[in-house]
Formats: structure tokens, C-alpha cells, sequence
């Protein structure tokens, strides 16, 4: 019996798989054992096509593979290559221990890359299960920006079936590679980011308190909502946040790719958070998640967008709460729960009125007592309390100018994370839990003062204090100050839904 190792997605990480093969006297036959889905069972036409093509004789024998664990639904074409080599080299004395093996093999033998190899291996190489792995060549780009492995990459079956019957591995071997972009290191680690800026804030004409909102927004991670008539640059300002968001480490850069692989999108290594924006007619399960991985999801580490905001359903909404506060979904599926972590950054845009006109100066508003209330209601109280920033923005005029760009304020995000990492903090401000809080959210006594007032004159929730704590030490921050001081704390108050 012959052993080679290969993965599988469950959930969200990837599972080591044991391909296991015997030949036995008998009928002569091909069966897959294991719970492999159809893209597996069909690998049996592609892997004896590949094996005649290439002059290797089909054994004329009862042949069974085993993908074990065999409770465990297996995916992917990937198997390919483990499952041609347990076949060509059966009567081989070859060891395959320490190597996973990953590849879609052509008719012809070559072999090709699919979406789910940098999903697999970088899910392994995280759980320490990965060390030595061998990969097609069209899987290079990807794989060679995953550290601490050794990669192996061949064109053909041919030269697969080379690398393990003779002493060649070094002919095979790919050098890992190396980031060039900007960074900064800070206690040892080096976070990595871009200047190019697709999106810029000098396309924004005035607004000079919305883009002071979502400079502490980007600098802190502080959920937002933008209220304000249509036109006048909302969703301009949420799509541009994503340029000047903190800089991110490697493994962030390596978690991104993996979310834009499990889209079926090709991965891109630019240290640029990614931006998710649903359209609000979407389904609760495609933004929750469900069968496959939400919106929510898909998000963890970068900016998810919601633009109307009360136009989404209410069932949607309110599902937000948990990973808003939490920081964690729990899907069930059938005999499964599957936990995901979603420490996104929620911003999201809305008219002050269904016809949008309510603020406007120029123009009358439409709509009725009942139906503008009914139009606000769509967002429950403890919904609110879960974001940081309101920010009601005016109307556009003539006069506006663009004051700022986002170099300026990527620079000024980049001195505020400079801060909070110095601290020892293991999460930016947004998203720090209650015993940090009390570490880092220190006020000197007259700050100290007007909390207390607020707290009373406001009735805060303790959820309401601390988003104001929270906020108050990332203004501070931007001042590069220690201490959080009072006009911190005011300026954190006037960004309260009011």
C-alpha cells in the first residue's frame, strides 16, 4: 500500500488528507473511496488519460483509493497528482513522508493550479502540519509568498514521477519570496504598505468634518455611519478609507489572499485591506453566511460597506450585531458549526429620509413625519450603540475646496499605529476588549470629570462609554499624546448618534 498526503477544505481551514492506494487481484476496475465529490471521481478518466499519454501502463488490477479521513467530505481537483503518483509508482520503493502533494493534471499529463492550492497550503502551514510540499510551476507566484516552507514545483507528471523515484529535489526547489514594498518594523515585525492611492481624498471638495471622521476611523478601526443628502460625497469618502487603513503584517497579507482565493478571485499581495460592499438587496445567507462564507466573512482585516444602509432587510441588520461586537460568526450547517472571525472595519452610508432631501437647503423634503421615522427605525438602538462615529455631513457648495489628500492622512494613520503598537496593544483601539480598555484609555482628572457629566447628562450605556474611551485614545493617539485629555473626550461625544 502506498501513502501520500494531500488537503481538503472543511469549513474555513484545510484538513490533511492521507491518499492511500492498493492493488489487488481481481476484475479490473478504479474506484475512489472517501466521500470525494464529483470533481474527484471525475479525476479518474484524467489521471488514466495522463498516465497512457505519458507511456505508463494502467495496472490491469482491482485498484482502490482511499481519501482518509473517510467522515470527512472531501473537494478539489487538487487530489490529481497524489492519486496518478500512488498508481505510477506502486511498485516503487519511494518514500513520500514529510511531502504534501497538490495538482490538477491535464489529459496530456501538465500540470495546472487551481484556485484552492494557496487556500490549502497556507491553512497548513499555519497549523505547523506543512513543511515540504510539491506544487505544479503555474502555482509559483502564489505559494512562494508563504514563509517557512519548502516548495517544490513541476510542469508534468513526468517530472513528478522524476522527483520523488530519483535524488533531483534540489533541481526542483523554488526560493521563497521577498516583499518589496514600504514597511515599518515595530517590536520585531515589520508591517508592510503601499503609497499608491487608486481613490483620493482630493476628489472631496469640503466635508472637512466627515474626512476628520474617517481619519480617525481609518486610524483607530472605529465602525462609521455618514448621514447626509445624496451627492454630497459619502460613499466617496467610505470607498477611499480602504487607502489609508493601518499597514499590515505579513500574515495579514497572507490572510487577504486566502479570502480573495475562497472568492475565486486571483490573490494580489498588495498590502492594500481589502473592500466588500453588498448591494443591500443581497440574501441574509450571502452576507451572514450559510452553505459558503458570508460577506462578514470575507471582510476579517479589511472594510466592509454597506451604502443605504435602510434599505437593507431588517433581519440582516440586526444579524450584525454579533460580529460587530464579537468579532466572531458561528454558522450552522448540517452536523457542523463553523466559527469565523470577522474584525472588520463597518462603514456605511444613508440619506436622512427616504427621498434624501431632509437636510438639503435647496430642495424640499418629500416625505412624512411617519414615513421618515419609520425610514430611521430601520436601525434599532442597539445597532447604533455598535458604531462609533455619526457623522451627519452638509451639502456641497461652491465654495468647498479639497483641503487635504490621502498621503496626508495615511501619514497621520501611520503615527497613530506607530502609537497604539508601542503600547504593547495586540489590537488598534476599535477593537480592544474591556481589561485593555482600563490598560490603555487612561484620562487625566479634569477628562475624567467630563465623562462623568456626560455619562449622566446622556445616560450612556456601558457599551456608549466605552466606544467614547475608545475613541477619545485614538484622537489622542493622533495628537501623539499619552494622556487622554478633555477636548479627546468632547470631540468623541460630538460623534455620538444624536
Amino acid at each position: 500500500m502506498k501513502q501520500l498526503k494531500c488537503a481538503s477544505i472543511d469549513g474555513f481551514e484545510a484538513i490533511s488528507v492521507d491518499v492511500e492506494s492498493t492493488f489487488t487481484n481481481g476484475l479490473p476496475s478504479f474506484t475512489i473511496v472517501g466521500l470525494g465529490n464529483s470533481a474527484i471521481q471525475e479525476s479518474k478518466d484524467r489521471i488514466k488519460s495522463a498516465l497512457l499519454s505519458n507511456d505508463y501502463k494502467f495496472p490491469p488490477k482491482k485498484i482502490t483509493i482511499n481519501l482518509s479521513p473517510s467522515e470527512i467530505a472531501k473537494t478539489g481537483s487538487q487530489f490529481d497528482l497524489s492519486i496518478a503518483l500512488s498508481i505510477a509508482l506502486q511498485e516503487s520503493k519511494v518514500n513520500f513522508k514529510d511531502f504534501f502533494v497538490f495538482g490538477e493534471l491535464g489529459l496530456d499529463g501538465t500540470l495546472k493550479d487551481t484556485k484552492s492550492i494557496f487556500v490549502l497550503i497556507l491553512s497548513l502551514a499555519k497549523q505547523g502540519l506543512l513543511k515540504n510540499i510539491l506544487i505544479p510551476k503555474e502555482s509559483i507566484h502564489k505559494i512562494s509568498m508563504i514563509p517557512n516552507i519548502n516548495i517544490y514545483a513541476v510542469e508534468n507528471l513526468n517530472e513528478a514521477i522524476e522527483f520523488f523515484s530519483f535524488d533531483y529535489k534540489d533541481k526542483y526547489k523554488i526560493k521563497n519570496h521577498n516583499f518589496n514594498f514600504e514597511s515599518l518594523s515595530i517590536n520585531n515585525i515589520n508591517y508592510y504598505f503601499s503609497q499608491n492611492f487608486e481613490l483620493d481624498f482630493t476628489d472631496i471638495k469640503g466635508q472637512n468634518i466627515a474626512k476628520r471622521a474617517a481619519l480617525i476611523s481609518a486610524a483607530g478601526n472605529h465602525n462609521i455611519i455618514f448621514e447626509g443628502s445624496p451627492g454630497c460625497g459619502k460613499s466617496m469618502i467610505c470607498k477611499r478609507l480602504q487607502y489609508i487603513m493601518h499597514p499590515m503584517s505579513l500574515d495579514e497579507i497572507l490572510e487577504k489572499a486566502k479570502l480573495d482565493s475562497l472568492q475565486v478571485k486571483e490573490p494580489n499581495f498588495i498590502p492594500i485591506r481589502n473592500l466588500i460592499s453588498p448591494h443591500h438587496s443581497s440574501t441574509k445567507a450571502s452576507i451572514i453566511g450559510g452553505t459558503k462564507i458570508g460577506e462578514v466573512s470575507l471582510s476579517n482585516g479589511g472594510l466592509l460597506f454597506f451604502d443605504e444602509i435602510p434599505h437593507f432587510s431588517k433581519s440582516i441588520i440586526e444579524a450584525m450585531r454579533e460580529p460587530l461586537e464579537d468579532y466572531t460568526i458561528l454558522v450552522s450547517r448540517v452536523n457542523t458549526k463553523v466559527k469565523y472571525e470577522t474584525k472588520f472595519l463597518f462603514a456605511s452610508a444613508m440619506n436622512p429620509c427616504p427621498c434624501g432631501n431632509l437636510l438639503a437647503k435647496t430642495k424640499n423634503c418629500r416625505c412624512s413625519d411617519i414615513e421618515i421615522q419609520r425610514y430611521k427605525n430601520r436601525l434599532s438602538d442597539p445597532f447604533l450603540d455598535r458604531i462609533d462615529i455619526y457623522v451627519t455631513m452638509s451639502e456641497i457648495s461652491k465654495e468647498d475646496k479639497a483641503d487635504v489628500s490621502s498621503s496626508e492622512l495615511h501619514n497621520k494613520v501611520l503615527k497613530a499605529f506607530k502609537q497604539q503598537m508601542n503600547r504593547g496593544q495586540n489590537e488598534l483601539n476599535g477593537k480592544l476588549n474591556d481589561k485593555d480598555i482600563k490598560k490603555y484609555c487612561v484620562l487625566q482628572n479634569d477628562a475624567n470629570e467630563i465623562l462623568d457629566k456626560a455619562i449622566s447628562n446622556y445616560t450612556l450605556s456601558f457599551r456608549a462609554i466605552n466606544k467614547v474611551l475608545k475613541l477619545s485614545r485614538t484622537i489622542a493617539d493622533l495628537e501623539e499624546v499619552d494622556l487622554i485629555q478633555t477636548s479627546h473626550i468632547l470631540e468623541a461625544l460630538s460623534y455620538r448618534k444624536r
